[in-house]
Protein backbone atom coordinates (compact mmCIF):
# COMPACT_ATOMS: atom_id res chain seq x y z
CA UNK A 1 0.00 0.00 0.00
CA UNK A 2 1.58 3.26 -1.01
CA UNK A 3 0.98 6.08 1.85
CA UNK A 4 3.44 8.94 0.87
CA UNK A 5 5.54 10.17 -2.12
CA UNK A 6 9.20 10.61 -1.11
CA UNK A 7 11.19 12.81 -2.82
CA UNK A 8 14.81 11.13 -2.98
CA UNK A 9 18.06 12.88 -3.72
CA UNK A 10 19.50 10.84 -6.86
CA UNK A 11 22.95 10.63 -8.18
CA UNK A 12 22.93 8.18 -9.96
CA UNK A 13 25.27 5.89 -7.14
CA UNK A 14 24.68 3.38 -5.11
CA UNK A 15 23.47 4.88 -1.74
CA UNK A 16 20.39 7.29 -3.14
CA UNK A 17 19.44 4.31 -5.06
CA UNK A 18 19.30 1.51 -2.30
CA UNK A 19 17.41 4.50 -0.22
CA UNK A 20 14.48 4.87 -3.15
CA UNK A 21 14.20 0.75 -2.84
CA UNK A 22 14.18 0.56 0.69
CA UNK A 23 11.41 3.32 1.16
CA UNK A 24 9.83 1.73 -1.90
CA UNK A 25 9.38 -1.50 0.17
CA UNK A 26 8.26 0.41 2.82
CA UNK A 27 5.04 1.56 0.87
CA UNK A 28 6.41 5.39 -0.14
CA UNK A 29 5.40 6.63 -3.63
CA UNK A 30 9.21 7.17 -5.07
CA UNK A 31 10.10 10.21 -6.74
CA UNK A 32 13.84 10.75 -7.21
CA UNK A 33 15.28 14.47 -8.17
CA UNK A 34 18.39 15.53 -9.23
CA UNK A 35 19.99 18.86 -8.49
CA UNK A 36 21.71 20.59 -11.29
CA UNK A 37 23.02 24.31 -11.01
CA UNK A 38 23.14 24.88 -15.09
CA UNK A 39 27.34 23.83 -14.61
CA UNK A 40 27.09 20.97 -17.00
CA UNK A 41 24.20 18.53 -18.09
CA UNK A 42 25.58 15.94 -15.85
CA UNK A 43 21.77 15.05 -14.40
CA UNK A 44 21.70 13.10 -17.56
CA UNK A 45 23.49 10.45 -15.70
CA UNK A 46 21.05 10.11 -13.10
CA UNK A 47 18.35 9.94 -15.67
CA UNK A 48 19.82 7.01 -16.86
CA UNK A 49 19.81 5.03 -13.48
CA UNK A 50 16.65 6.07 -12.53
CA UNK A 51 15.53 4.00 -15.91
CA UNK A 52 17.78 1.12 -15.13
CA UNK A 53 15.85 1.16 -11.56
CA UNK A 54 12.18 2.14 -12.67
CA UNK A 55 11.52 4.88 -10.81
CA UNK A 56 10.32 8.72 -12.24
CA UNK A 57 13.15 11.14 -12.15
CA UNK A 58 12.88 14.76 -12.56
CA UNK A 59 15.65 17.71 -12.11
CA UNK A 60 15.65 20.42 -9.89
CA UNK A 61 17.17 23.34 -11.14
CA UNK A 62 18.68 25.56 -8.59
CA UNK A 63 20.81 28.97 -8.98
CA UNK A 64 24.65 28.54 -10.03
CA UNK A 65 25.27 31.44 -6.93
CA UNK A 66 24.68 28.62 -4.64
CA UNK A 67 27.90 26.26 -6.02
CA UNK A 68 29.69 29.28 -6.87
CA UNK A 69 29.95 30.10 -3.23
CA UNK A 70 30.24 26.58 -2.54
CA UNK A 71 33.29 26.39 -4.20
CA UNK A 72 34.68 29.54 -3.05
CA UNK A 73 34.46 27.67 0.32
CA UNK A 74 36.42 25.25 -1.00
CA UNK A 75 38.91 27.23 -2.73
CA UNK A 76 39.79 29.03 0.77
CA UNK A 77 40.12 26.54 2.63
CA UNK A 78 41.32 23.81 0.50
CA UNK A 79 39.65 21.18 1.24
CA UNK A 80 35.87 20.29 -0.15
CA UNK A 81 34.24 19.75 3.56
CA UNK A 82 32.59 22.73 4.62
CA UNK A 83 31.91 24.15 1.19
CA UNK A 84 30.05 20.59 0.43
CA UNK A 85 28.15 20.77 3.84
CA UNK A 86 26.93 24.14 2.82
CA UNK A 87 25.85 22.93 -0.41
CA UNK A 88 23.44 20.27 1.34
CA UNK A 89 22.21 22.05 3.49
CA UNK A 90 21.06 24.72 1.15
CA UNK A 91 19.08 22.29 -1.45
CA UNK A 92 17.46 20.51 1.58
CA UNK A 93 16.10 23.99 2.72
CA UNK A 94 15.17 25.08 -0.68
CA UNK A 95 13.52 21.82 -1.68
CA UNK A 96 11.45 21.64 1.85
CA UNK A 97 9.61 24.72 0.25
CA UNK A 98 8.00 22.35 -2.13
CA UNK A 99 8.25 18.88 -0.82
CA UNK A 100 6.88 17.09 2.34
CA UNK A 101 9.19 14.22 2.46
CA UNK A 102 12.64 14.18 1.35
CA UNK A 103 14.92 11.33 1.12
CA UNK A 104 18.67 10.74 0.74
CA UNK A 105 21.55 8.62 0.69
CA UNK A 106 23.31 9.80 3.84
CA UNK A 107 25.03 6.51 5.56
CA UNK A 108 25.73 6.28 9.37
CA UNK A 109 29.78 6.01 8.47
CA UNK A 110 29.29 9.03 6.30
CA UNK A 111 31.17 12.43 7.61
CA UNK A 112 30.23 15.08 4.70
CA UNK A 113 27.61 15.84 4.02
CA UNK A 114 25.60 15.06 6.74
CA UNK A 115 23.35 16.37 9.10
CA UNK A 116 23.47 16.52 13.28
CA UNK A 117 20.55 15.18 14.73
CA UNK A 118 19.62 18.97 15.75
CA UNK A 119 19.58 20.04 12.26
CA UNK A 120 17.46 17.59 11.45
CA UNK A 121 14.71 18.46 14.28
CA UNK A 122 15.15 22.20 13.06
CA UNK A 123 14.72 21.47 9.49
CA UNK A 124 11.68 19.36 10.11
CA UNK A 125 10.18 21.56 12.77
CA UNK A 126 11.10 25.01 10.61
CA UNK A 127 9.42 23.62 7.08
CA UNK A 128 6.86 20.90 8.93
CA UNK A 129 8.71 18.44 6.74
CA UNK A 130 9.98 14.64 7.00
CA UNK A 131 13.88 14.62 6.20
CA UNK A 132 14.31 10.58 6.03
CA UNK A 133 17.69 8.64 5.51
CA UNK A 134 17.65 5.05 5.08
CA UNK A 135 20.78 4.04 5.06
CA UNK A 136 21.51 6.03 8.90
CA UNK A 137 21.22 2.91 10.96
CA UNK A 138 23.63 0.82 8.48
CA UNK A 139 26.99 0.48 8.24
CA UNK A 140 30.01 -0.19 5.66
CA UNK A 141 29.36 -4.05 5.25
CA UNK A 142 25.50 -4.23 5.40
CA UNK A 143 25.25 -1.57 2.45
CA UNK A 144 27.96 -3.57 0.52
CA UNK A 145 26.13 -6.56 0.97
CA UNK A 146 22.59 -5.02 0.09
CA UNK A 147 24.06 -3.20 -2.83
CA UNK A 148 25.27 -6.41 -4.31
CA UNK A 149 21.91 -8.20 -3.54
CA UNK A 150 20.25 -5.57 -5.85
CA UNK A 151 22.69 -3.89 -8.20
CA UNK A 152 25.62 -4.03 -10.89
CA UNK A 153 27.55 -1.26 -10.34
CA UNK A 154 30.37 0.71 -11.78
CA UNK A 155 33.07 1.75 -9.85
CA UNK A 156 36.00 4.00 -10.62
CA UNK A 157 37.85 6.66 -9.63
CA UNK A 158 36.06 9.65 -8.94
CA UNK A 159 37.98 11.80 -12.25
CA UNK A 160 36.64 9.04 -14.32
CA UNK A 161 33.02 8.36 -13.62
CA UNK A 162 30.40 9.98 -15.08
CA UNK A 163 27.89 11.01 -12.57
CA UNK A 164 25.71 13.18 -11.06
CA UNK A 165 26.31 14.89 -7.59
CA UNK A 166 27.76 17.88 -6.22
CA UNK A 167 31.08 17.31 -6.68
CA UNK A 168 31.07 16.78 -10.63
CA UNK A 169 29.57 20.23 -11.06
CA UNK A 170 31.94 21.96 -8.37
CA UNK A 171 35.07 19.73 -10.50
CA UNK A 172 34.28 21.61 -13.64
CA UNK A 173 33.75 25.27 -11.84
CA UNK A 174 37.55 24.47 -10.68
CA UNK A 175 38.58 23.10 -13.45
CA UNK A 176 36.86 26.67 -15.21
CA UNK A 177 38.41 28.84 -12.44
CA UNK A 178 42.09 27.24 -13.56
CA UNK A 179 42.73 25.05 -10.96
CA UNK A 180 43.12 20.85 -10.31
CA UNK A 181 39.62 19.94 -8.66
CA UNK A 182 42.80 16.67 -7.52
CA UNK A 183 44.22 19.49 -4.85
CA UNK A 184 41.27 19.77 -3.70
CA UNK A 185 39.82 16.47 -3.60
CA UNK A 186 41.24 13.27 -2.89
CA UNK A 187 41.42 10.69 -5.01
CA UNK A 188 38.40 8.19 -4.49
CA UNK A 189 36.15 5.22 -5.56
CA UNK A 190 32.69 6.26 -6.43
CA UNK A 191 30.00 4.41 -7.96
CA UNK A 192 27.00 4.52 -10.40
CA UNK A 193 24.24 1.81 -10.92
CA UNK A 194 24.04 0.28 -14.10
CA UNK A 195 21.92 -2.36 -14.00
CA UNK A 196 19.79 -4.45 -11.60
CA UNK A 197 20.13 -7.91 -10.29
CA UNK A 198 16.22 -8.09 -9.25
CA UNK A 199 12.83 -6.37 -9.79
CA UNK A 200 11.57 -4.71 -7.54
Amino acid sequence: MIFMKAHVLFSGGKDSSLSAIILHNLGYEIQLITVNFGVMDSYLHARETANVIGFPHEVELLDMELIEKSVDMILKDGYPGNGIQFLHKSVLDILSEKYCVIADGTRRDDRVPKLTHSEIQSLEMRKNIEYVTPLMGFGHKTIRSLVNNYFVISELESEDLLKSDYETEIREIIRNRGENPLSYFPKHIQSRVTGLKRYL
